[in-house]
């Protein structure tokens, strides 16, 4: 199986600030280094720890292109907040592969674009299934570009992709992931709040809600407690009044 990505280290003793977002997170100062010694990593945490952010700046510092059709006007402009890939050391196990970037977002950009090349090369949707990605449903076409992408060699970096898929559709694209993994030429990370994404038994699990950093049992993470409390006892969790 493939462990394309060795492992990053955060140099925060090269921080420009620590007073400015992302260099303010506690992530950032209070964990070094992160080991990808498993071919599926998963980040888990609450929103606005942090694991989103370091995911693209790992795709940014390995060289993995982001789409994006262009950013909108700020009320306020932080200069730092674009460059935190500028310190992370990327280390790779032999040599460099290529990859993608999934975020929501980012994937209607990507769908858009390809949809426009298409118009003069039709034959640039053979890649992704062979269909417009834009003329299916959201989850439809996610899980067109999941089977066709991760085919290729690659480091592959997903942020939250069950935004869009119903369970059986989480279902689909963990058992994806895990055959892809076992061909052993892919690797992926990924950020999740899916208790389905976070029951993979080849995944290494990041909880950003310790710090610094650490891996967790799936049964440790608060995702699992919930659910698994949830469907147990539900009525406890309801204001029925």
């Amino acid at each position: 199986m493939a462990n394309h990505l060795k492992n990053i280290i955060l140099e925060a003793e090269r921080y420009p600030t620590k007073d400015h977002y992302p260099f303010n997170l506690p992530l950032f100062s209070e964990t070094k280094e992160l080991v990808f010694d498993s071919p599926i990593t998963l980040f888990v945490g609450e929103n606005g720890s942090g694991k989103s952010t370091l995911l693209e700046a790992i795709a940014e510092a390995a060289g993995i292109y982001i789409w994006r059709n262009g950013m909108s006007s700020r009320y306020r402009v932080n200069r730092y907040e674009g460059s935190l890939h500028r310190y992370i050391k990327v280390n790779w196990t032999t040599e460099k592969v290529p990859g993608s970037f999934f975020g929501a977002q980012i994937f209607k950009d990507f769908a858009s674009i390809l949809e426009e090349w298409a118009t003069t090369d039709p034959g640039q949707l053979e890649l992704f299934g062979g269909k417009s990605l834009i003329s299916q449903s959201h989850g439809q076409s996610l899980m067109s570009f999941f089977k066709n992408r991760y085919k290729l060699k690659g480091l592959y970096l997903l942020d939250e992709p069950e935004t869009a898929l119903s369970p059986s559709s989480q279902l689909e694209l963990l058992n994806l992931l895990i055959d892809n993994a076992k061909a052993g030429h892919a690797q992926f990370i990924v950020t999740t709040h899916s208790p389905i994404l976070l029951a993979c038994d080849l995944a290494t699990i990041y909880s950003f809600d310790k710090m610094p950093v650490a891996s967790v049992e799936y049964e440790d993470t608060e995702h699992f407690k919930v659910y698994h409390d949830f469907l147990n006892d539900r009525g406890k969790y309801m204001n029925l009044k």
